[in-house]
């Protein structure tokens, strides 16, 4: 992390001993040998060398420690692992780098041994995941029921969805030329998730009763924007305000998660308050259906 103490101590390391790569994302590949046999066996330990050689000449590598010469076996023999090192962060490898990791375990495979890899080589920047999704499919049940009203409780997750997409795409082009941790994407996501939400919950809401009062659809968004509109404007704000006071902690890392997180909710307010209008001129008097 950025800006603290201990990332201070990993920036010296890598200048004192940059082959130690200590910053550097790292990946352990275990080998087991058949039931009955062992990793020191000569055909074994051929497979073994195999794979170690692939993951020296693999990209971005720095360092890897074979398991038959830097003593990572069992005493039974039965079980090792080699370390590797390498010489970018997990969010810096590109995907030749880990998909010459995948590769490098098939010799050892093919020939009869249980290859498998750990560590954070193989993670990626996150986005949209199975959790994320839930979370839509959960807040689509309860504002269907709320609403009860299909169209009333798409547009909410519609604008939300677009919003979160704006938002990735940026957080994405700007990792290109500033450092964004992995858990940033995650934090917009989440928060962009839910005051997109809650935003356009709050105008659908004031449109519903304007319509429902018997206003033409035209001057119900006009009311709801002007009410609600200002709501979520103030809240916006408020929720952006709060974010951007991470800076206080001189951590540049998390600085920068309290931006994108604002960023976030800023392209939120600005959907609510543009496409959202938009779409319930389409939708008119039917959300109400």
């Amino acid at each position: 992390m950025p800006g603290t103490e201990a990332q201070r101590a990993i920036d010296l390391l890598g200048k004192r001993f940059p082959q130690l790569s200590a910053q550097g994302a790292t990946a352990r590949v275990v080998f087991a040998a058949p039931p009955g046999q062992q990793l020191t066996s000569a055909g074994n330990r051929a497979a073994v060398e195999k794979v170690v050689a692939k993951l020296k000449a693999a990209q971005q590598v720095a360092v890897v420690v074979d398991p038959l010469q830097g003593r990572t076996i069992n005493r039974t023999g039965t079980i090792g692992y080699a370390q590797v090192t390498y010489q970018k962060p997990a969010i810096e490898l590109t995907t030749q780098a880990q998909d010459a990791l995948t590769a490098a375990v098939l010799p050892g495979r093919n020939a009869g041994l249980t290859v498998e890899i750990g560590g954070d080589a193989l993670t990626s920047l996150p986005g949209v995941g199975p959790s994320d999704l839930a979370g839509i499919l959960i807040a689509a049940v309860v504002l269907a029921i709320t609403f009860g009203s299909l169209v009333a409780a798409g547009l909410p997750l519609l604008t939300a969805i677009f919003g979160v997409g704006i938002t990735m795409a940026i957080v994405t082009a700007a990792s290109g030329f500033v450092h964004v941790m992995s858990s940033t994407p995650v934090l917009a996501v989440m928060i962009g998730l839910a005051v997109a939400i809650d935003y356009a919950l709050l105008i659908v809401s004031r449109y519903r009763h304007e319509i429902g009062i018997g206003k033409e659809p035209a001057e119900a968004i006009g009311q709801a924007l002007g009410t609600a509109g200002s709501t979520v404007v103030f809240a916006g704000l408020t929720v952006i305000i709060a974010l951007c006071g991470m800076i206080a902690l001189n951590i540049s890392a998390l600085y920068t998660m309290g931006l994108f997180a604002a960023l976030g909710v800023a392209v939120a307010v600005l959907i609510a308050l543009t496409l959202l209008p938009a779409l319930l001129g389409f939708a008119g008097r039917r959300i109400l259906a």
